[in-house]
């Protein structure tokens, strides 16, 4: 039986982007498919960059170029433990244009990554992962916003994070030992209008 409380939101403070790449490499660990995770805030605060991170490490190929889906919406990338699809639905004018991007047959494959999500109106998966990058103390850092939102398990999932990871560390390794470096964080977002 759930509860009707909202859950609570686990907070992180993020101090620069290779923890921003921490923390995607952590959900990705506990990602399956038919999850859903929801990237919120204002441009330029990483959400691609977490995007890649998570991405490189669900497929397990650390040098797998992931471009931002701003213009074609939707990427696709393969790997040992499904599918993952990278939504940006930055560029949709209207909620109902959701119906074509075929998220009903990537819940069924894979994860689904989604950027902007408050562009989907109701097409947003009630059962999902949000998370919310919103600035930090300094111009690298971030704080993040983790909250299970619907039916899901995520919370418990997270519960290794309620008490934080040490984001003074470098990297955690991917797959093959490698650490992700030298990425730019969210760079795309001048293409939309940003401010550099």
């Amino acid at each position: 039986m759930s509860s009707s409380a909202a859950p609570a939101a686990i907070e992180q403070g993020l101090v620069d982007e290779a923890a921003t790449h921490a923390l995607a490499r952590m959900l990705a660990a506990v990602a399956r498919p038919g999850d859903v995770v929801a990237l919120r805030g204002d441009l330029g605060l990483g959400k691609t960059s977490f995007a890649r991170a998570f991405i490189r490490a669900f497929i397990d190929a650390p040098d797998e170029e992931v471009p931002s889906p701003t213009f074609t919406l939707v990427q696709t990338y393969a790997g040992g433990r499904g599918t993952v699809w990278h939504v940006d639905a930055y560029r949709l004018e209207d909620p109902e244009e959701a119906v074509e991007l075929g998220l009903e047959e990537a819940l069924s494959e894979g994860v689904m990554l989604i950027e902007w999500p408050e562009r989907l109106g109701a097409a947003l998966p009630a059962d999902r992962l949000d998370v919310a990058l919103l600035p930090g103390a300094s111009p690298t850092a971030r704080l993040a916003r983790l909250t299970s939102a619907g039916a899901t398990d995520w919370t418990t999932r997270l519960a290794p994070l309620h008490g934080g990871f040490d984001t003074t560390c470098p990297s955690p390794p991917l797959g093959d030992g490698t650490a992700l470096e030298g990425e730019n964080a969210d760079r795309d977002h001048n293409e939309k209008g940003g401010a550099p």
